[in-house]
């Protein structure tokens, strides 16, 4: 299996999840702006989208955007999973709400937009935050363990930290507990964040 990441992009999940994991994978960041990965290949010839994340599986095929990776990595590794006769429903619906609801929101802050967007946006952000720190589990989003949806979590945390976006004081738990850990500390040196 093969990872294209960009640092910091949402393809950090993915990264996490696959050193969670503790299986072999190789990974491949890739610079958005030229369209080159770190070996010198147009990333345009592995995704027509052009952009991360790209799972290449073993047998050649590849797996795009964000929720189809994470939840591709679920079904692998079920220790990321939820847990009961719903347990794949609510892990899509938990996803789509992080990607839709807080991932989206952050536009503004990657784009020359006007201090009063931003504002906006963070003030949504932190709304939408809210809903997730009310809902918490335990220690995670979902219980005791983190799953691909704290992966994702941290991502947006980790802008939020970056842009001054307020974070609920139990979802900033959850941020210094996946800090803490060490396939995140070897995920974010990976990549350059650490």
């Amino acid at each position: 299996m093969k990872l294209y990441y960009c640092p910091g992009a949402c393809s950090l999940a993915g990264h996490i999840a696959l050193h969670e994991a503790g299986m072999p994978f190789e990974s491949e960041s890739v610079d958005l702006k030229t369209k080159q990965t770190a070996t010198g290949t147009d990333f345009n010839s592995v995704t027509v989208k052009g952009y991360v994340p790209a799972l290449q599986l073993d047998d050649g095929q590849l797996v795009t955007e964000n929720i189809a990776v994470l939840d591709y990595l679920a079904s692998l590794y079920p220790q990321f999973a939820f847990d009961g006769p719903l347990a794949r429903t609510r892990l899509l619906e938990q996803l789509a709400y992080i990607s839709t609801e807080i991932h989206k929101s952050f536009k503004p802050f990657w784009h020359d937009s006007h201090e009063d967007q931003k504002a906006t946006a963070s003030a949504y952000i932190t709304r939408r935050l809210q809903y997730l720190a009310d809902t918490i589990k335990g220690d995670f989003l979902r219980g005791d363990q983190p799953g691909v949806t704290d992966f994702y979590l941290f991502v947006t945390l980790l802008w939020a930290k970056r842009f001054g976006v307020s974070v609920p004081a139990p979802l900033d738990a959850v941020y210094e507990r996946l800090t803490a850990r060490p396939a995140v500390q070897a995920t974010l040196k990976a990549e350059g964040l650490a």
